[in-house]
C-alpha cells in the first residue's frame, strides 16, 4: 500500500503540470487583457499607457516565458500579486475567502450524508414500495429544479414575505453589538438558506447512488447465503452490505473535495456571500491571471488528492481491494 501511495503521489506531478499548462494557455487565449478590460472607452488612457502596464505585469513577454516565470514562483508557493487595483497577494485573497466557502460546503455535505445514505438504504430495502416511489419523485424534482430559481423562490417566500430568515450576507448590521450566543444564532440563520440550496442537488443524487449500490449488494450471493444461515436482517444490512454499497458514495465524496474550497458561484452570488466561488468569477471577468491560476492550482491539487483519498478508502470498504493490492 505504501508503494502504491508513493507511485500515485509521484504521478500527480506531471498531471498537475499538464493541468496548469492547459489552464494557462486557455486563459491567455480568451479575448481581452487585464490592462485593457474596462479601459477601451477611457479617453485618458493612451496606447502608450497600456503598453507600459503590459510591460509592468510581464504581459509583453512570450507566453512560454510568462508560464515559466509563473511556474518558478509556484515552486516556492508564491502565487504572485493580484492584477486588481488593491494589488494584494493572491494567497491573502484566497485565505480571506476560504472560511466562508468551507463553512457552507462542509455543512451542506454533512446534511447530504446524514440524509441521503439512510434514504438510499430505506429505498433499496423497500424497493417498489410507496416510500421508494416517493423518494424517486423527490430525486427527479431535486435534479430538475434550478438552484438559482429555488433560491430566489425561498428568498421571496421565507425572507421577504414571511421574514423568517435573512437573505443576504453572513451577519446582521448590528452583529458586533450582539452577545456570543446571539452571534452564533445570527450566523446559523444566515447559513440556513445557502446550505439548503447547496445540499438539495447533491442530496438527490447521492441518495440515488446509495439506493443503486445497496440494491446491487443485497442481491449478491454472500448476502443470500447469510440470510440462509439465519443472520439477522439488521446485521446483513448495516454490517455486511453497507460497506460495499458505500463504494459509489466514496467516489462522489472524493470528487466533492474540490467543491469544498471552490465554492458555488450561484449560491454565493445569490446570497451575497464573500466566498471562493464569487472570487473566482470576479477574477475571470476581470482577467486577473495570477488569481485565476492560484485558484485553479488549488482546485487541481484538491481534485487529485480527492481521487487518491477515494482510492485508499476503497481498501477500507472492500477487503478484496486490500488483498489485491497486497498481492
Amino acid at each position: 500500500m505504501l508503494n502504491y501511495l508513493m507511485k500515485r503521489m509521484a504521478g500527480m506531478i506531471p498531471l498537475l503540470l499538464g493541468i496548469t499548462i492547459i489552464s494557462f494557455g486557455i486563459m491567455h487565449l480568451a479575448p481581452g487583457e487585464p490592462v485593457v478590460t474596462g479601459q477601451e472607452f477611457n479617453p485618458k488612457v493612451s496606447s502608450q499607457d497600456i503598453e507600459r502596464l503590459r510591460a509592468y505585469y510581464g504581459l509583453d513577454k512570450p507566453l512560454y516565458e510568462q508560464y515559466w516565470n509563473w511556474l518558478n514562483r509556484l515552486v516556492v508557493l508564491d502565487f504572485g500579486q493580484s492584477f486588481s487595483a488593491d494589488g494584494r497577494s493572491v494567497l491573502d485573497k484566497i485565505s480571506e475567502r476560504i472560511p466562508v466557502t468551507l463553512w457552507i460546503n462542509v455543512l451542506a455535505m454533512m446534511v447530504i450524508i446524514a440524509i441521503a445514505i439512510p434514504i438510499g438504504i430505506a429505498s433499496a430495502v423497500r424497493r417498489d414500495s410507496w416510500f421508494d416511489k416517493g423518494m424517486t419523485i423527490f430525486v427527479f424534482i431535486g435534479f430538475a429544479i434550478p438552484s438559482f430559481w429555488l433560491g430566489l423562490l425561498l428568498m421571496i417566500s421565507l425572507g421577504a414575505n414571511l421574514q423568517w430568515l435573512p437573505i443576504s450576507g453572513l451577519h446582521d448590521y448590528n452583529w458586533q453589538q450582539m452577545g456570543f450566543w446571539q452571534q452564533q444564532m445570527d450566523l446559523l440563520e444566515h447559513l440556513v438558506l445557502p446550505v439548503f440550496i447547496s445540499a438539495i442537488g447533491g442530496l438527490a443524487g447521492m441518495s440515488r447512488f446509495m439506493r443503486t449500490g445497496m440494491l446491487d449488494v443485497i442481491r449478491s450471493d454472500y448476502i443470500t447465503t447469510a440470510r440462509a444461515m439465519g443472520v439477522p436482517e439488521g446485521v446483513i444490512r448495516y454490517r455486511l452490505a453497507l460497506k460495499n454499497a458505500l463504494l459509489p458514495i466514496i467516489t462522489l465524496l472524493g470528487l466533492s473535495i474540490p467543491g469544498l474550497i471552490g465554492g458555488s458561484v450561484i449560491v454565493e452570488q445569490l446570497f451575497s456571500l464573500p466566498g471562493m466561488g464569487l472570487l473566482f468569477f470576479e477574477a475571470v471577468m476581470s482577467r486577473d491571471y495570477p488569481l485565476v491560476m492560484g485558484i485553479t492550482v488549488i482546485g487541481a491539487v484538491l481534485t487529485l488528492l480527492g481521487n487518491l483519498i477515494a482510492d485508499l478508502s476503497y481498501a477500507w470498504a472492500d477487503p478484496r481491494i486490500r488483498h489485491g493490492a497486497g498481492s
